[in-house]
């Protein structure tokens, strides 16, 4: 039922807990930071000569706090493996917290020097960090009550999707890799039906992911906080580009690409530097959330989403709008080969780590999967033609 799964996914909860606990103490105690910045906005109004050394202390400290976000939760996991599940949630919220407070310091910075617009109370800095968007206004929409209802069934909804998640693990995936690496040469022809069979979980796992964290978490930390926004994704199913996709898949997180990457560097770069440095920023921070929560460096999703991903966003920009309806399936196929190597790759390497024997070539730079076990033919193999049933 991958009741042992989720044991073992969320394995030392409490370690992780510690961790995003500190970093949530280090976004809190950015706000002290701003008040002191802007009494030294306000103090050196009438000296503009010392107006560079203050923006040069706000930049400072802004750097400051997210290295201190980001150095110990890297250095703890580097150091001793967090169980999956965990790592990944404490890593997640590592980027959460770090996208929020330049989201803040955005909105907020230029207000410290001007002293037109007053900075937020904490009470409204602190709904910021737990509402669920990226993008910090000084209002938000806000619904009349809150619905507990509503909150308990979409809690519901996370837990139970989390445990079917595990369920597919240890149903669909652990019977082919888990014992990848114990013997020292494996059939090409294995590692092929392998893939294939993992194709379908795959695809499940990845809209149930979507629908977990896209719709029912965000929703429930909406209806708990009255936050009325909740604009969250849009109908990316039916898109016939990747651009399109990319834009309504995770409203949430394009929204802050769009505001803090791209329209800044639009005008400066251009319009396609920027997208390729949009595409870069984000692939990097899966690819590093993934590394950090395997215990691995991998790159199988960085060139999916950061090379693949991009190459495909101007060649169905123009096609797409012609054949709607062809490239929405050019793009679900793509979904279903892309999601069935991302479940292949990932526990092929998972498992080769922790089957073959140690080795001083080992590197969590160097696959290990690429040289344990031996992938082989077999010495008398074929090749049938699929169609020779219709002559």
């Amino acid at each position: 039922m991958g009741l042992s799964v989720v044991a073992d996914g969320f394995g030392d909860i409490s370690r992780g807990f510690k961790l995003w606990l500190y970093d949530q103490s280090v976004a809190f105690a950015f706000y002290p930071m701003l008040l002191v910045y802007a009494w030294l906005g306000k103090v050196t109004r009438k000296y503009p000569v010392l107006r560079p050394t203050i923006v040069l202390l706000g930049l400072a400290g802004f750097g400051l706090t997210q290295f201190a976000i980001v150095a110990l939760p890297v250095y703890d996991l580097a150091r001793k493996h967090l169980a999956l599940g965990s790592s990944v949630t404490v890593t997640c919220e590592m980027f959460r917290f770090m996208m929020k407070i330049v989201s803040v310091t955005s909105a907020c910075g230029p207000r410290c020097l001007n002293g037109k617009t007053p900075l937020p109370s904490f009470q409204h800095y602190a709904y910021f960090l737990f509402a669920p968007t990226l993008i910090y206004r000084d209002h938000y929409p806000r619904t009349k009550k809150t619905r507990w209802s509503r909150v308990l069934f979409h809690i519901t909804e996370v837990a139970a999707i989390i445990f079917y998640n595990c369920f597919l693990w240890e149903r669909f995936i652990m019977p082919y890799w888990s014992d990848y690496g114990k013997q020292s040469k494996v059939e090409a022809g294995t590692v092929v039906r392998g893939m294939f069979a993992c194709v379908l979980p795959g695809v499940i796992s990845f809209l149930c992911g979507f629908y977990c964290l896209l719709h029912a978490w965000l929703n429930a930390w909406a209806e708990m906080l009255k936050f009325g926004d909740r604009l969250f994704y849009e109908d990316w199913w039916t898109a016939f580009s990747f651009s399109r996709y990319y834009r309504r898949w995770n409203r949430v997180v394009h929204s802050w690409l769009r505001d803090h990457i791209y329209f800044p560097l639009a005008p400066i770069m251009g319009r396609p530097m920027s997208t390729f440095i949009v595409f870069f920023v984000s692939s990097v921070a899966h690819e590093v959330i993934l590394a950090l929560s395997f215990g691995f460096f991998y790159p199988v999703l960085l060139i999916q989403f950061g090379v693949l991903g991009l190459i495909m966003v101007p060649l169905t920009s123009n096609s797409g709008r012609r054949y709607p309806n062809a490239f929405n399936l050019i793009m679900w196929l793509s979904f279903f080969f892309g999601n069935g190597l991302l479940w292949s790759l990932y526990p092929m390497e998972y498992f080769a780590r922790k089957n073959c024997p140690p080795s001083e070539n080992d590197s969590y730079f160097v696959p290990k999967s690429w040289s344990c076990p031996e992938v082989v033919l077999k010495p008398d193999w074929t090749f049938q033609n699929p169609l020779r049933v219709f002559f």
